[in-house]
């Protein structure tokens, strides 16, 4: 599992710069960042440094490319002023070459350097950093016989900034992976992990409030022992904090109530437990969710309010970054399988993402094309992310 100690400190000695004084500058820093991806390729007959290879690579993916031919497409379209800054100063690649060189290249590497660079960039939540932790399978991407890849990432709130993906080892589940990829973050002091019902273990407990972070973890049917000894909380005697939001012809209203933890609970650091019911009202017909929830955050950093803003705002890494995938990059559909090529591409769709989100833009689609009809555009985000 590659650290992420060394990309950090150089992301932090270059804070985001306005674009009035940038241009060159920025485009460099970002091949330096690039360049700290060791290059499989052999030197005989290389014309095209990895460094621009992937720079070319992530600007063609903003503006909205889903395979490798589309790549070589906006890297000819591109012109020599925007391949010069990406790096590329002997012209377009061909498809080929980006085929081959993330193929080859190390996908846990790229993960690291792109991961450590987002995570400065990352806004905080009422003053903590919330990360969403989730897995999410690469279906287009499974070969003969074989398993399809799947990774996890860590998704900064609010932000929608990827900060971190590592892939599930052959033969294991998601659990070991997201262990792995929260000891990959160097600090992770004050921030606030939320995890699905998947992920409610107590190593996981452990391990998070041992980084200094808090935790907030979902027990349903999986845990059932857990979940009837909640259930039976003295719930009705709780106040409760209530929220009610329309939209897409729905009406729904989100009650928690907080209560301290039970010794019982058996998770590391456990402070407080909430029951979190979610009424949905669609068309007249009324259905009810009811969770609960286990945290290290005490009442103090998380009243109830907070806490089931933390909640809601998990689910942020499905709509706003495996959707996007899905739907808008078509991931599931691609036919890219060929050795490291399809994290690799799944790595610059979630950069890219992050970095359409950072800049204001809330429809991925709609910003692909704004960038895919002018390359200076994506040239200018590039340089002042």
């Amino acid at each position: 599992m590659e650290v992420l100690t060394l990309t950090i400190a150089a992301a932090r000695a270059h804070p985001p710069m306005t674009f009035s004084c940038v241009s060159a500058a920025r485009g460099q820093y970002l091949l330096d960042l690039l360049a700290q991806v060791p290059d499989p390729r052999r030197r005989r007959g290389r014309r095209h440094t990895l460094a621009s290879v992937l720079a070319v690579g992530i600007a063609a993916v903003v503006a909205g490319s889903r395979s490798f031919t589309a790549i070589g497409q906006w890297a000819a379209d591109a012109g020599d002023q925007v391949l010069d800054a990406l790096g590329a100063t002997r012209g377009a690649a061909e498809e080929s070459t980006f085929r081959r060189a993330f193929a080859a290249l190390d996908a846990g590497r790229l993960d690291a350097v792109l991961g450590a660079w987002l995570w400065t960039r990352a806004v905080r939540v009422s003053g903590r950093l919330v990360i969403a932790v989730d897995g999410k399978t690469v279906r287009g991407a499974k070969r003969e016989g074989g398993k399809a890849p799947h990774l996890v990432a860590a998704l900064a709130h609010g932000a929608g900034a990827v900060l971190g993906q590592v892939a599930v080892a052959a033969r294991s589940n998601e659990i070991p992976a997201v262990r792995d990829l929260l000891r990959a973050f160097t600090d992770l002091t004050g921030a606030v992990i939320t995890m699905d019902a998947f992920h409610t273990q107590t190593g996981t407990a452990e391990l998070v409030v041992g980084r200094g972070a808090d935790y907030v973890m979902t027990v349903k049917g999986n845990m059932p022992g857990l979940y009837r000894r909640l259930k039976k909380l003295p719930w009705a005697q709780i106040p409760a904090v209530s929220t009610v939001t329309t939209g897409h012809g729905r009406r729904t209203r989100r009650t928690i109530k907080v209560a301290s933890a039970p010794a019982w609970t058996g998770f590391t650091g456990a402070a407080q437990v909430a029951q979190l019911r979610r009424t949905v009202t669609r068309r007249g017909k009324k259905t009810v969710e009811v969770v609960y929830l286990v945290t290290s955050a005490d009442g103090r950093a998380s009243d109830p309010a907070t806490l089931a803003s933390w909640v809601r705002g998990h689910w942020h890494i499905e709509n706003r970054l495996h959707w996007v995938r899905d739907v808008t990059y078509q991931e599931d559909k691609s036919l890219v399988r060929t050795g490291n090529a399809p994290r690799v591409m799944t790595t610059l769709r979630n950069l890219a993402i992050s970095l359409l989100r950072l800049d204001g833009h809330h429809n991925i689609a709609a910003a692909n094309r704004h960038h895919a009809r002018d390359p200076q555009r994506t040239l200018a985000l590039l340089q002042t992310a």
